[in-house]
């Protein structure tokens, strides 16, 4: 298939969730281009995909260079290294993985103006993930309120490779109802409205659960 019939694809599988959830609120279809090429990304943007992700700096910066397009949002999805903010910062729409106090300082120090961030939340407690405890998400974003450089859109998880439907159902669920826990406490710097969970192999259950933004990159390339 072509990557414009793979985002039909995955589209139509959105659309499928959204409809067996009773959701009408939208639901925005991330490209992951990482490990992939230039001319796949430009494919990915003819096929009316505005929304690209890379995870680290190099990747990130040749596509904006090769796709220098305003109809694009591009967002940062990997772990972000301090040294690495201010090349970063200011070249991004969202950044899905906000994770700790000292990157926060950063990029308060390096943005010209609010970034969108989601939270990263280690919804599984895997020691290998990078992300907030679920039970900290609340503590840290109230230690956020004084960086006028953040502004807290929703959270973000990444679930476990082997993990199966149930336990999915189960992680995706507990992220959104920690969103809800956040957006009731009707922060303005953390409205909290958004959820970035769901990649290739798993989207379609964090639509059911609640998903706002799906990360998909193996699903638009096979």
């Amino acid at each position: 298939m072509t990557i414009a019939a793979n985002i039909q694809q995955v589209k139509q599988t959105i659309m499928s969730a959204c409809a067996d959830a009773g959701r009408q609120d939208k639901v925005t279809l991330v490209a992951v281009t990482k490990y992939h090429t230039v001319a796949e990304a430009q494919a990915v943007f003819a096929a009316g995909v505005t929304q690209l992700a890379e995870n680290r700096m190099p990747g990130l910066l040749e596509k904006q260079t090769a796709l220098p397009d305003p109809k694009i949002d591009w967002h940062f999805i990997g772990h972000l290294q301090r040294r690495k903010v201010k090349k970063v910062i200011n070249n991004i729409a969202y950044l899905h993985s906000l994770d700790r106090l000292d990157l926060a300082k950063e990029i308060e120090k390096r943005a010209v103006q609010p970034v969108k961030c989601f939270v990263e939340v280690n919804v599984s407690g895997e020691a290998s993930k990078d992300g907030v405890a679920l039970a900290d998400v609340a503590p840290f974003i109230k230690k956020l309120a004084t960086f006028s450089k953040i502004k807290v859109v929703g959270l973000m998880t990444m679930a476990p490779i082997d993990a199966d439907d149930p336990t999915l159902h189960q992680l995706f669920k507990q992220l959104r109802q920690k969103r809800d826990q956040i957006a009731a406490l009707h922060l303005p710097y953390a409205p909290c409205h958004e959820l970035s969970m769901g990649m290739s192999r798993d989207y379609r259950i964090a639509v059911l659960e609640g998903a706002t933004f799906v990360r998909i990159g193996t699903a638009l390339f096979r």
